[in-house]
C-alpha cells in the first residue's frame, strides 16, 4: 500500500491546509472544540464555510468562538460521562460529514476512574468518543463522503493496549503508561471503524498533532517539561524548535477532516500532515505509528471489549 503524501510541511497552519476549500453545508462536530488545538480546528473548519458543532463539558468557553462563526454552535458533552454521550446522540439530528474526536486528558498524577470503573485517560480518550461514534453511526452514514478524525499521539509508540489490566486494577498506575495505551486505543478505533464501516462510506484516519503549549499539558511536572526542553530553570515556558503552534497542531487534522487530498483513504495514521512510517514501537522510537496500533485483530478485539460497556 502506497503511503499518501501531501504538499504541506510540519509548519503548515490548518488555514494555511484549508485555504481555497468551501465547506458550506458541511456539518462538523469537533470534540474539545473550545479550548487548546480544538479552537484553531473549529476556527479552521468553520473559517472554511462549516457549520460546527462545538462538543465540549462547558459551552460557555466556547462564547468567543461563537462570536466569531455565529453558524456554529456549542453543545454540552462530557465524554467520561457515558449518560452525556447518550443525550448528545439522542439529541442530534441531521448528517454529520465529520467528527473529530479531539478531547482528551494526559498524564493524570492519581488513577481514577469512572462510573463504569473505567481508568479516567481510557474513558475519555477512548471509550467516550467510541461510544459517541456508535451512537452517531446512522448520521455520519447519511452524509455524503463522511470522515472520522481520531487525533492520538506519538505516545502511541511508547505501549500497546493491556488486555490483561487495561484499568490498572492489579498493577500500580502509571501516569504516562496509561495515557500511551489510550492513544494506542485510539489509533485502533480508527482501524476498527475503517474495517467494519466502508460498505457505509465512512472513512476514518487517526493522526499525532505534535508537541504543542496547549492546556493538555496542566498534569505535566516541571521536571517533565525542563527535560523537555519547554521550560528554563525558573519554570518560565520556552517553546522548542520541534515545537509548533496550536494552528500548525491543527492542521493535520483539518487535512484528514476536509482535504480533498485525503479523499477514500481510511485507517491510517499522520503526522506532520503524512502518512507515517510503520515501525516497531519502543522507548527509542521518537516517530512513526507502531506496528500494534495498526494491527486489524487488535481493534477487533478492543472494539469487542469496549461494545458491551456502552450498550
Amino acid at each position: 500500500m502506497t503511503p499518501t503524501t501531501t504538499p504541506f510541511g510540519m509548519r503548515a497552519t490548518a488555514a494555511e491546509v484549508l485555504d481555497g476549500l468551501d465547506l458550506s453545508g458541511r456539518r462538523m462536530i469537533v470534540t474539545g472544540g473550545s479550548s487548546g488545538l480544538g479552537v484553531e480546528t473549529v476556527r479552521a473548519l468553520a473559517g472554511a464555510g462549516a457549520q460546527v458543532t462545538i462538543a465540549t463539558r462547558n459551552p460557555e468557553d466556547a462564547k468567543p468562538l461563537l462570536d466569531e462563526f455565529p453558524e456554529s454552535r456549542a453543545v454540552a458533552l462530557d465524554l467520561a460521562d457515558l449518560d452525556s454521550v447518550r443525550g448528545f446522540c439522542d439529541a442530534w439530528s441531521g448528517p454529520v460529514d465529520a467528527l473529530i474526536a479531539n478531547a482528551g486528558v494526559m498524564m493524570l498524577p492519581t488513577r481514577q476512574v469512572t462510573a463504569q470503573g473505567w481508568e479516567m485517560q481510557l474513558a475519555t480518550n477512548y471509550l467516550g468518543h467510541f461510544a459517541l461514534l456508535l451512537g452517531l453511526h446512522s448520521a455520519l452514514r447519511e452524509a455524503g463522503n463522511p470522515r472520522v478524525v481520531v487525533v492520538s499521539s506519538g505516545a502511541q509508540l511508547r505501549a500497546g493496549f493491556d488486555f490483561d489490566d487495561p484499568q490498572f486494577e492489579r498493577h500500580p498506575y502509571d501516569p504516562f503508561l496509561a495515557y500511551a495505551q489510550s492513544k494506542t486505543a485510539d489509533v485502533l478505533l480508527a482501524v476498527g471503524i475503517s474495517r467494519r464501516w466502508a460498505k457505509d462510506g465512512i472513512t476514518a484516519n487517526a493522526c499525532a498533532p505534535g508537541w504543542i503549549h496547549t492546556n493538555l499539558a496542566r498534569h505535566l511536572d516541571k521536571a517533565t517539561l525542563q527535560s523537555l526542553g519547554a521550560m528554563d530553570p525558573d519554570g518560565n515556558l520556552i517553546t522548542p524548535d520541534y515545537y509548533k503552534t496550536p494552528a500548525q497542531g491543527a492542521a493535520t487534522t483539518v487535512l484528514l477532516a476536509a482535504s480533498p487530498l485525503l479523499h477514500g483513504v481510511t485507517g491510517r495514521y499522520f503526522e506532520d500532515n503524512q502518512e507515517s512510517e510503520t515501525v516497531d514501537g519502543g522507548p527509542d522510537v521518537m516517530a512513526g505509528v507502531a506496528t500494534w496500533a495498526l494491527d486489524p485483530a487488535t481493534a477487533d478485539r478492543l472494539w469487542d471489549y469496549a461494545l458491551p460497556v456502552i450498550r
